[in-house]
């Protein structure tokens, strides 16, 4: 224990200092009078011999000191304050700025802006080019008439100084005589040296026309009438009708400036902004300059405390309002590499939804790697966006009609441009949005039918037993092959060992994990895939239009990597796709126009921050001819497989049949041209329960495929009327069917 001496010495001591603190001391007046009433009516404590004792009591009180004064009670000591960094610390710590634009670093982006920056202009040069003879020269020539006029009345003004006589008349209203004689004589010495080289002008230009007339030859005259006429209808151009017209219309887009940002900050409903604002504080702080970036507009913009980007992001409408302009055009996002507070804005010169269509970057491409990013799209700032495939699952989400499968469309595209990539495909709507790939396809099928969705079902099956085989198959490789225990491109193109890239898809999924039949299994087969068949190549494409736990088990949404969500109702059909709590953070689809916005959507999960995206557009005929291509491939490598070769089924999931056995079957040799709608009639009467709905337009890309192409056939309907439609010739069936044995035979 210490001793109560050494307590009373460490007491005083912080007594001092506190009487030396600028804060003064602190003591409760009350305690204080107390003490100093019990002082006074205490005796002195004797003796035995009767004398005082030298040393005093020590009080047992703790608020009191040695002598029964009381001490003060401290309420509120302040800490000395802690120094921030030193200067060099925040120059150390202080971000600096990119020397070159990033747009510069990346290849595609630079590609792009080089792309635009050449079209630009050579766009320019032809319209220029093809209105010079036809709209600029007959200008000038109709001008310069006009223009010789103006020109000689130019000239007679400045012989005479005419420019001054205006200053002359003024001085003579007001009857200045000295300042007027002073402005005479000034005008009398102007207009003799004026004349003088009037004079000698006109004699030099009627020497060189009579030489031009006589004397020169025609190349010589032509030029100088040339330029005679060029020179007279520039001069004579109005001024309300240029000669030239402008070869692109800029638009006219008001500079984004900060007293802007914070009006329409303030304006939004937010209200630590909006005081801080109307106060004069910090409501928001620019910390970098207003720039542009892209197609727009960026400013970076720190929040006050307690504000998050999701806040600014839940009233985007208001924002743009309070900007002035359309919703489409003003996109805050967050910074991935700054705190919650960190917001970037960027507005744009025209609308996301206005941008027209997106041509796919691949769409001319001749082949593509699997192993690397597909474009997907372009960002609100017209930068291009990819999505990886390799080691991912993907979920597109929407409500109809808003670009759901043109986005599917895209990534089978991206793939198929693999030959090393096996595809099996499954349209469950019926709509044949994917038959173009039909002919690359190792397995497909189009319908809404029960037998369209077994065979969806079956698909999962088969691939949850490719999943397994395809570990045993991996762990056997030798750890130099494959360190990672991951499908590689070196693995991919060895294809005696199987393990190519798989990619399926399932479009209008929620009409599979929905049935009553086959729903629950195909559940449980997908969600198998999803966790454990990423890196083993085999990817996913899922796509739905009613994002709900019947129609999307929670442990496929829950799982897939990348997620791509178009317009959607609600915050239930937001979370489903994005991932839980998207809404909460400001990721919401929700805020997409519908048809305004279709093709527009958040993409999550293909970079670090979820990002909108416009997806690319590819059309029915850019379509065929990508598939054209992928076939070419396919062939060339030998790759085809499947249901793109006439293969059966793999199992008896589904009813197995031959179509092209089929198509002969129902074609009897005396009818050596058939129309294909009296060929999809017959073979439902065959086989009902594998043809049934089927239509002429079926007929045609079941044997695309085959190499069998349609042609216009005349003929005669079932009312006696002649007319030519689509149909296929006999012969063509037969040699398809001897080619395909024959290979078959060969292998």
């Amino acid at each position: 224990m210490k001793h109560p001496d050494d307590e009373n010495e460490l007491f005083n001591r912080l007594e001092a200092e506190m009487n030396a603190d600028s804060h003064g001391d602190v003591v409760d007046l009350d305690k204080a009078r107390s003490a100093r009433a019990d002082s006074a009516d205490a005796k002195p404590d004797r003796s035995p011999d009767g004398g005082a004792n030298p040393t005093p009591p020590q009080s047992t009180d703790p608020d009191t000191d040695a002598s029964g004064n009381s001490r003060p009670t401290l309420v509120d000591l302040t800490a000395p304050a802690a120094s921030g960094p030193g200067l060099l610390d925040q120059i150390k710590n202080s971000k600096r700025l990119a020397i070159v634009p990033p747009w510069m670093k990346s290849m595609p982006e630079f590609r792009d802006a080089m792309r635009w920056f050449v079209g630009h202009f050579w766009h320019t040069a032809r319209y220029h080019a093809l209105r010079t003879l036809t709209t600029y020269v007959p200008k000038l020539v109709l001008r310069a008439p006009r223009g010789l006029l103006t020109t000689l009345s130019r000239v007679a003004r400045w012989s005479v100084d005419a420019e001054g006589d205006p200053l002359r008349q003024a001085e003579a209203r007001r009857e200045n005589s000295e300042l007027y004689l002073k402005l005479s004589r000034q005008r009398d010495r102007r207009v003799r040296l004026r004349m003088i080289v009037t004079l000698f002008g006109s004699l030099s230009a009627l020497l060189a026309g009579i030489y031009l007339v006589c004397g020169a030859g025609p190349m010589t005259q032509f030029i100088a009438a040339a330029v005679a006429i060029l020179g007279f209808g520039w001069a004579g151009a109005l001024a309300d009708a240029p000669l030239s017209s402008r070869a692109v219309i800029k638009p006219e887009v008001q500079k984004l400036t900060g007293d802007m940002v914070v009006k329409a900050m303030a304006s939004i409903g937010i209200g630590q902004i909006a005081s801080a604002v109307a106060k004069g504080g910090d409501g928001i702080k620019f910390v970098a300059p207003i720039t542009r970036d892209g197609l727009g507009w960026r400013a970076d913009i720190d929040l006050p405390l307690g504000v998050t980007v999701a806040d600014v992001a839940d009233r985007r409408s208001r924002l743009a309002s309070g900007l002035r302009r359309p919703l489409g055009c003003v996109w805050p996002d967050a910074d991935p590499n700054e705190h919650e507070g960190r917001l970037v804005l960027w507005v744009g010169d025209r609308d996301l939804s206005k941008m027209g269509d997106v041509k796919w970057a691949l769409a001319d491409a001749k082949r593509h790697d699997i192993f690397r990013r597909v474009p997907f799209g372009v960002d609100p700032r017209g930068r291009a966006q990819s999505v990886p495939m390799i080691q991912h699952n993907i979920l597109v989400g929407s409500l109809p009609g808003q670009g759901k499968t043109s986005a599917v469309r895209v990534l089978a595209c991206g793939a198929a441009m693999d030959p090393s990539v096996e595809l099996w495909l499954h349209e469950n709507k019926g709509t044949g949005d994917l038959d173009a790939l039909e002919c690359v396809s190792h397995r497909f099928v189009s319908g809404i039918h029960d037998e369209a969705v077994a065979y969806a079902a079956e698909s999962l099956a088969l691939l949850r037993k490719e999943v397994m085989r395809r570990a045993a198959a991996i762990k056997e490789l030798p750890r130099d092959l494959c360190p990672d225990k991951r499908i590689t491109r070196e693995i991919a193109d060895r294809r005696s060992l199987k393990l190519w890239p798989l990619m399926a898809v399932f479009d209008e999924c929620q009409n599979l994990f929905a049935h009553a039949k086959y729903g629950k299994q195909a559940g449980e087969d997908a969600e198998f895939i999803i966790k454990l068949g990423r890196a083993l190549g085999v990817m996913l494409v899922l796509a739905t239009q009613r994002p709900d736990k019947d129609s999307l088990p929670t442990g496929i949404s829950g799982n897939v990597s990348i997620r791509f969500c178009l317009k959607v109702a609600g915050q239930i059909e937001n979370d489903m796709i994005l991932g839980t709590s998207a809404y909460k953070n400001g990721v919401r689809a929700t805020a997409f126009r519908p048809e305004i916005d279709a093709g527009n959507g958040y993409l999550a999960g293909a970079g670090t921050m979820p990002s909108v995206v416009r997806t690319a557009y590819l059309n029915g005929p850019a379509t065929d001819a990508i598939a054209q291509r992928a076939l070419a491939l396919r062939k060339a490598v030998g790759t085809l497989s499947g249901h793109a070769l006439g293969e059966a089924s793999e199992t008896a999931a589904g009813p197995t049949y031959d179509l092209l056995a089929d198509v002969v079957a129902v074609l009897p040799a005396s009818e050596e041209r058939v129309w294909n709608e009296r060929i999809a009639a017959r073979l439902e009467e065959l086989r009902p329960e594998v043809y049934r709905g089927w239509k002429g337009e079926n007929v045609t890309s079941a044997l695309k495929p085959h190499g069998i192409k349609t042609q216009g056939i005349a003929g005669t309907t079932d009312d006696g009327a002649r007319t030519t439609r689509r149909g296929i010739v006999r012969a063509d069936v037969i040699q398809a069917i001897a080619e395909r044995d024959g290979k078959a035979g060969a292998a």
